[in-house]
Formats: C-alpha cells, structure tokens, sequence
C-alpha cells in the first residue's frame, strides 16, 4: 500500500544507522547487470562502442517536491524518470543509475524504503535492464535526491541540440501541459488555509485520483523513442524538462535557428513542464519514429528563437529559482 503517512512511523535513519540504512535500501533497488554493482568504492559499468552519456539531476524537498503532495514512492520514480528521460534526449539507452540521498536525522527508514520502490518501479517500466548500481547517504536538513545516469549509445553518434538544420521537421514525443496542469491544481486545491501544502487538502479535494496529479507525481517519458529517433536520423533533440517553450528555446539557440511551431498547441503545452517528453528535429523526408508527432518546421535563424504564425512566443517555462506562480488551469 502506497499510504502517504505511513512511511512516517517506525525506526528512523538516525537511531538505525547508515550500514543498517544501507542493507534495508539497496535490497529493494533495480540492480541491472552492471559488471560491478554496488559495494565497492565504484561501479563498473560497460561501455561498449568505448563511450557513454551521463547526466545527473537533484530533487530537494520544497521547490522539487513536497512530502504533502508525493508519498516516497512517488519522488524515486520521479527522481528515475526525470534523468532517464535526459540519457534519452541524447539518442542513448539507459544503463546506470547511481542514486545519493541526503536526509534529516529523524526521517524514519521507511520513507527511504519508498524512494527506492520508485526507482524500481520506474526502471522497471521505463528502462527495463537499467540498475541503480552505487550511490551514497548523508544528512540534511533539506531532504534531497541526487541522481547521476549513464547510458550506452549503441555505435551511434550522440543527438545534440546544435544539430537542427533549416527545413527540418520539428517533432514531439509524450504528453504536453498534463504536469503543469496537475501541479496547479494542487497549488490550487492541495494546500490549507495559509497556502501551503496540505496532506489533508489533498485528501478532501481527491486529488489523488485526478490523473494529471498522477502525472505530475510519476511523469511517463518515451524513454524508448529517444534511441529511435536517434536510428531514424534525428538531427537534434533534449528532453522537455521545463516546457515546451523555454526548451524549444534552447534547442534554437544551440543551433542558431529559428523554430515555428503549430498554432494549436496551448498555452499550458508550451509553458508548462515537467512533462519530460522529447523534442527532436528531423529530416523533412524521415520517417517519424515511435510516438513522435510532427508539431512544426525549422527555418532560418530570425529575430526570435520560437514563432507561432508568424508571431514571437515567449520562451518562458519552470524556472526553480523563481516563485511557481502557475500557468494551468
């Protein structure tokens, strides 16, 4: 049973101990087939064209989640999903996971029971193969989650987001706006009198059932379609971390173009994120792979990086170091 409160009973890290903390986490993590996997200082994980992708990504409790809103099994599959979708966005198979956590004293070992059921269930319905195969723990006053992801290109070339070329066709793979949309309304509907973050609130408005709440807690990235894209010659490609916009800025920018995306996409589709889709410019004559949609076409670089008939779009979306003030309904 996935209970919000329940984790939050029982022996905690600071009375058990980081060996004992140890054994009751890394029994319940996906260990893939590393050629060394976790118990000495490094993992050993293979590379077999001789290179390999790695990215790392950090969730702390308050501007990355809230306890009120996510039980533990929630933020370890987010935790997972959020760094398998960038191996991803570079053409690449995941292959590794090294996962450290740094939590207050008194949080009971139960909650990181939680986090590692999620990076289970993640892997196992993402990435299947992956593993989580080292990591570390440590105490904070802020609950936080660093995870560092490997992936195996597969003798091919790594898709960049400099690559996009002008007649491109601009594409997307994964849901759009359906994070931001579940994050406003817990903003909306999740918190008590003061504002803030309720677990109560939650309950009473049954959040837990809306299905763009559940997105927002486990987003759902085509990590499959990455590799895909790659094999299918995408020329440019990243992950959809912060929206559609400010990403598509990005990818612009790095190839010094200009994108024109479709007009019916929304505004909550453009600004919103979290989604962790993928956004991949290919020839105007491929194929598109897997679940990828054509959204529009790359032209010559102008005075804006994304443009809507005709007209500049803000390339604004998910900033952490600015106060979420909401752009769904």
């Amino acid at each position: 049973m996935d209970a919000k409160d329940e984790p939050w009973t029982g022996p905690t890290v600071g009375e058990l101990g980081e060996l004992v903390v140890l054994d009751r986490v890394t029994s319940r993590l996906p260990q893939g087939s590393p050629l060394v996997g976790p118990g000495d200082d490094c993992a050993v994980v293979a590379a077999p064209d001789g290179r390999f992708v790695v990215t790392t990504d950090m969730m702390v409790h308050g501007p990355d989640f809230r306890w009120a809103w996510s039980s533990p099994s929630d933020v370890g599959w987010k935790a997972a999903a959020t760094n398998l979708s960038d191996v991803a966005a570079m053409g690449a198979v995941p292959s590794g996971l090294v996962v450290a956590i740094a939590a207050p004293q008194d949080t009971p070992v139960a909650v990181l029971e939680g986090i590692a059921d999620g990076f289970r269930l993640a892997v196992d319905a993402l990435a299947p193969g992956c593993g989580v195969v080292g990591g570390d723990l440590s105490t904070s006053s802020a609950f936080t989650v660093a995870v560092t992801a490997f992936g195996d290109l597969q003798d091919r070339a790594p898709v960049l987001r400099s690559g996009a070329r002008v007649g491109d066709v601009l594409a997307v793979s994964g849901e759009l706006g359906r994070a931001a949309r579940g994050l406003a309304r817990l903003f909306r509907s999740g918190v008590d009198a003061h504002g803030e973050p309720s677990r109560a609130a939650v309950v009473a408005s049954g959040l837990d059932e809306d299905p763009d709440v559940g997105r927002q807690r486990r987003p759902l990235p085509p990590i499959a379609d990455g590799p895909l894209a790659a094999a299918a010659g995408a020329t440019a490609m990243l992950d959809l971390s912060d929206g559609l916009a400010i990403d598509a800025g990005r990818l612009a920018r790095s190839s010094r173009v200009t994108l024109e995306i479709s007009a019916a996409l929304d505004d909550v589709a453009l600004h919103g994120g979290e989604d962790h889709g993928l956004l991949a410019t290919f020839p105007a004559d491929a194929v598109l792979p897997g679940g990828f949609r054509r959204i529009g076409v790359v032209l010559e670089r102008g005075a804006a990086d994304l443009v809507r008939d005709g007209v500049g779009v803000p390339t604004t979306g998910w900033d952490p170091y600015a106060d979420w003030d909401g752009v769904a309904g």
